[in-house]
């Protein structure tokens, strides 16, 4: 007993003495890594080491990159068994197996080697892929691991990983999301692939498919048509006797990029870190809607973003429970208008769909070899198969995928793409047909009468060519302050196309008004749908504002921006021509309770992240510095996936080179979101639209308009409203409770800490842009704010009658000020 004693002394001893000194990329037997080392890989950008999450003392072995200043994780090795004090060692054990231990050689976490024979010199090394291995010094092949890290994902996917299953082994790779951004144990929410009928790639909330990217065809996946060749990276599906998985390479190596599982959001997420501006930019999201959650309309129903409702029955399907439909509840699905006998087989077809999200395919079959007709024979023959399609889309298509039972977690992506071929009635086919050729007929008829009409205006629209190319010619000659520009490489619409495109600027097309003047839906010949900004001819915003707009934006390109289509000036018409946003803006969404629960928190903050992304364009990445002069609620448009676009940029200014603010006797914008320096002194910088930003972030979370805010204590504005909130210790009371369920609390508080250090009363203490997206993509500490300028009622009525009678308006509308003298 006491040479046991000895030997665990002396075992203990040597754990103590023989660990590594200064950052290697590897230990031996012999060394551990013990609290304070690191390994570091050869290139520098991966380290392993000891951390704590947060505050928090538990100490967990993980891999992060060294050299980002933002900490960020991306394996942990005990993350369900932290160590609980500063006493982790690392080494390698007798049996040629990776432990970590305490002081006390308590094992809290170990990797077993894959071979059973003894290896005399092993090594742990950490990878320059991020990959920490364990093999043998000795082998001549670098590659044969006895274990590594790749193979046991946390839940980031780094390039060169696997996601998928060693069917040899019956290992599989599957990334699962922390339990929340201070806890790495693993949470519920996972990504993987799914064996059961035709692979497919998912992802799940514990054992529930929660949103499915679908099956491989050969170009991509079926539910996942963003995954297309791109600058970042490659990817690339294999499927085998051996393995089946998905992986992805970068194609630059200058390019950092990871894809994480965040479980807060519930949401898979692919980052790329943007050097300059020291921060990981989101590139990519899953879900991007509702119409991804995993068969959100039931079996057979068509999830189509955008229409309303958004479940629609597939042709020649009705839905099972009209009552049920009636009030939203699709889970029920549709069934066949016509249902099928099996005995009478002679009646049945198929109806193609195209652009269609391919089913769910867990219970299908495949066959490589057989064409699109043999498939279609095959099915036909079994009365249990529901639908046909080609398995592999290169080509023009081969291979035959069928489906049995129920067609479940369908959405429409386009009318045009992959076709899938449904099993129904000839009779409900024909009546399908006859349709159709109704449809034609009509199509054929408003064609001739519309060839007649446009040979009538072919004359009309020739003479107004020179004179639109001259009003061209002026309108770019024209420069009163601005310097001289590069010519605009922008389409000038004749007005006869935009009159028929707004039927005549009808009032049933009419989205709304602001100070330019009336903005209108309109269709142009191609289908193309366009917003059409009009001039009013009282309209306080005049040919310069119209002209500083087309200037402006015509060149910008970003996600965040609305893109400019072209402009008309002709006559004493002056219109801008916009991409239509079918949500319209963010304003008829946050102030309206009921269309509020649209946005939950998830939402929310993806749209506070774009609107941070695009003024951070405007202010550092565009051709110019950009100051917008007028962000708010009403000029943020939402596309059909509620992704956000800054728009109207007739109050905009730009500035060159170095100049980081400007003064104007003109003081422009709307009130409640100015800037008490911009309002009074007519002092304007990147930092006056922080201020319009961090109050707009006020009424994305709480639901209220900054202006019109009513309170009872002291008649405070929602920014003084925030503030008591804050120095009570309770803002997030400040939460619009139409969302309360679904908000983030971590998230949320985060959010209202920086739209109070945006809206701070100095210029100089509020954070740029660029620091703005930093804090909302990380997690590190943020600066306490100082007391925002939430008293410029009080500033104004202080000061003389002059400046009290131009803010006499209740309304949105942008106003212009005159400052005196």
């Amino acid at each position: 007993m006491k040479n046991l004693c000895l030997v665990f002394v002396f075992t203990k001893t040597l754990l103590f003495f023989f660990h590594i000194s200064s950052a290697a990329d590897s230990i031996s037997r012999f060394q551990s890594l013990s609290e304070g080392k690191t390994l570091v890989s050869e290139d520098g950008y991966f380290e392993l080491g000891f951390f704590s999450p947060a505050s928090f003392a538990n100490r967990y072995l993980g891999i992060w990159y060294k050299h980002i200043p933002v900490k960020t994780v991306v394996w942990v090795a005990n993350g369900a068994n932290p160590v609980k004090d500063n006493s982790s060692i690392l080494h390698i054990n007798s049996e040629g197996n990776l432990v970590l231990v305490n002081h006390d050689l308590i094992v809290f976490w170990s990797a077993e080697s894959r071979k059973k024979v003894l290896v005399l010199n092993p090594i742990v090394q950490l990878l320059n892929s991020g990959n920490l291995v364990l093999r043998d010094e000795r082998d001549e092949d670098p590659e044969n691991y006895m274990w590594q890290s790749f193979d046991y994902p946390s839940d980031t996917l780094l390039p060169g990983m696997k996601l998928g299953w060693d069917l040899k082994t019956g290992l599989e790779w599957r990334v699962s999301s922390w339990k929340n951004w201070d806890d790495p144990s693993p949470g519920d929410f996972s990504w993987g692939i799914s064996l059961e009928g035709f692979p497919q790639i998912i992802m799940w909330k514990g054992s529930k498919e929660y949103y499915r990217g679908g099956s491989w065809n050969g170009l991509g996946f079926t539910g996942a048509p963003e995954l297309k060749n791109n600058p970042v990276f490659e990817f690339k599906f294999v499927s085998n006797k051996d393995e089946v998985y998905y992986t992805y390479n970068l194609r630059n190596k200058s390019i950092i990029s990871r894809i994480v599982m965040n479980q807060t959001i519930s949401t898979r997420q692919r980052y790329i870190w943007i050097e300059e501006a020291q921060s990981w930019r989101l590139y990519a999201s899953v879900p991007r809607d509702n119409c991804d959650s995993y068969n959100l309309c039931g079996p057979y129903g068509n999830c189509i973003v955008g229409d309303s409702p958004v479940c629609q029955c597939l042709e020649g399907f009705k839905p099972r429970s009209q009552g049920n439909w009636d009030t939203m509840d699709w889970t029920t699905g549709c069934l066949l208008t016509e249902q099928l006998s099996c005995e009478d087989r002679s009646k049945h077809g198929f109806l193609k769909f195209s652009g269609l999200k391919y089913p769910d395919t867990s219970h299908s079959w495949v066959n490589e070899s057989m064409n699109l007709n043999e498939c279609r024979v095959r099915c036909l023959e079994n009365c249990s198969c529901k639908a046909y399609a080609n398995s592999d889309m290169r080509g023009g298509g081969s291979g035959c995928l069928m489906w049995f039972g129920d067609l479940k977690d369908i959405r429409q992506f386009s009318r045009s793409g992959p076709d899938l071929y449904i099993r129904m009635k000839i009779s409900e086919l024909a009546l399908k047909e006859k349709h159709k050729n109704k449809v034609v007929a009509i199509i054929i008829m408003i064609s001739s009468v519309l060839m007649v009409i446009l040979a009538l205006l072919y004359v009309v629209k020739r003479m107004k060519k020179l004179r639109a190319n001259e009003t061209e010619r002026n309108l770019m000659a024209e420069n009163n302050d601005e310097g001289d520009r590069e010519d605009l490489e922008l389409p000038f619409f004749d007005l006869a196309t935009i009159i028929k495109a707004t039927n005549g600027f009808s009032i049933n097309n009419k989205l709304g008004e602001g100070g330019f003047g009336a903005v209108y839906m309109g269709t142009l010949p191609d289908g193309q749908e366009i917003a059409v900004k009009r001039l009013s001819q009282c309209s306080g915003q005049g040919f310069n504002e119209f002209k500083n707009e087309v200037i402006l934006i015509a060149k910008l390109q970003h996600r965040n921006l609305v893109k400019l289509l072209g402009c008309c000036n002709e006559g004493e018409e002056k219109m801008l021509i916009y991409e239509y946003m079918p949500n319209k803006s963010l304003d008829s969404f946050i102030f309206d309770h009921a269309k509020g629960k649209v946005l939950d928190w998830s939402k929310r903050f993806n749209i506070i992240c774009g609107i941070a992304r695009g003024l951070l364009y405007l202010h550092q990445d565009s051709r110019l510095r950009i100051i917008h002069r007028d962000l708010k609620a009403s000029n943020v448009l939402l596309d059909n996936e509620l992704n956000p676009k800054i728009s109207d940029f007739g109050m905009a200014r730009t500035f060159g080179g170095d100049q980081t603010e400007g003064n104007t006797r003109r003081v422009v914008g709307t009130y409640g979101y100015m800037a008490p320096e911009y309002a009074i002194h007519g002092l304007f910088s990147v930092k006056s639209d922080v201020f319009s930003f961090g109050v707009l972030l006020l009424e994305i979370i709480s639901g209220k308009k900054n202006r019109g805010f009513s309170n009872s204590n002291n008649n405070i504005d929602l920014i003084g409203h925030a503030w008591r909130f804050w120095t009570e210790r309770r803002p997030l009371d400040l939460i619009d409770s139409c969302m309360e369920n679904s908000s983030v609390l971590s998230e949320a508080l985060r959010c209202i800490h920086i739209s109070l250090l945006c809206v701070q009363q100095h210029p100089e203490d509020r954070p740029s842009m660029s620091t703005v997206v930093v804090m909302l993509s990380s997690e590190g500490a943020l600066p306490q704010p100082k007391e925002p300028a939430f008293l410029m009622e009080k500033y104004f009525l202080e000061g003389d009658s002059s400046k009290k009678q131009k803010f006499s308006s209740t309304n949105e509308i942008s106003l212009t000020m005159l400052e005196p003298r």
